[in-house]
């Protein structure tokens, strides 16, 4: 990862090695459906979770895209918590003739579309354990979005996702409820299994929902960009 910072730093931004615990809890409670537990955000950005939810997420969102935009973000972050109240506070977050408020919105949409379109691009495969695995290499830290949905979706079933490019792995075993992320270098993680049965199964199924008639790349890239076909069995 780049020198980002720490998400809300109370101080100036440092450089960071990996993304915190707390930083974690931040980014998963937007995906949750329960509230996020505002006693493991700093006083600073439980006062702008009060004041605006929608500045809150575009600051963490444009925090995750790891862009070098860490001075707008705190200029941004620093002119909502100067407003009186919530009305303003939004005002100021929905203002696109600030240079601050659009870089970070932009950043945030970038971060946002990935999430989501990842959602449907991850291709998982189980190993010898019954461990479901898919790899990725976003262009941005999206991982710890992913906890909440793929932890409903697989159920107690133990899935991990890899991002090949940051060398970090989100994880859940069963028994534990919340996913955790992990480096690559410091923990033992389960090895890409083979393209077998599994990748089969993928391409038949593409082949079968394929409609040769509609077939038009250019689309097909624009919702599937080249850059991910590397994890995708059926390309």
């Amino acid at each position: 990862m780049n020198s980002q910072g720490d998400l809300f730093a109370e101080t100036e931004a440092r450089p960071y090695r990996t993304v915190n615990e707390t930083d974690i809890a931040i980014i998963a409670g937007l995906y949750a459906d329960a509230s996020i537990d505002l006693s493991v955000l700093p006083p600073n950005a439980r006062r702008l979770f009060e004041l605006s939810i929608d500045a809150f997420g575009a600051i963490v969102h444009a925090w995750m895209s790891e862009l070098p935009i860490t001075a707008a973000i705190i200029r941004f972050g620093q002119k909502v918590l100067a407003a009186a109240d919530r009305h303003e506070a939004n005002r100021i977050t929905n203002d696109r003739g600030d240079p601050d408020v659009q870089t970070v919105r932009e950043a945030a949409y970038k971060v946002w579309h990935e999430i989501h379109r990842l959602m449907g691009l991850l291709r998982f495969c189980p190993d010898a354990n019954g461990v479901y695995i898919a790899h990725c290499e976003p262009d941005h830290c999206v991982l710890p979005a992913f906890g909440p949905h793929f932890t409903k979706r697989f159920g107690e079933t133990p899935w991990a996702i890899i991002d090949v490019k940051r060398r970090l792995c989100l994880r859940r075993t069963p028994g534990n409820n919340t996913p955790e992320l992990c480096s690559i270098n410091d923990n033992a993680l389960p090895q890409n299994p083979p393209d077998g049965e599994w990748g089969n199964l993928w391409r038949h199924y593409h082949k079968v929902i394929n409609n040769e008639s509609r077939h038009n790349p250019n689309v097909q890239k624009r919702f599937m960009p080249k850059r991910y076909w590397k994890y995708l069995n059926e390309v």
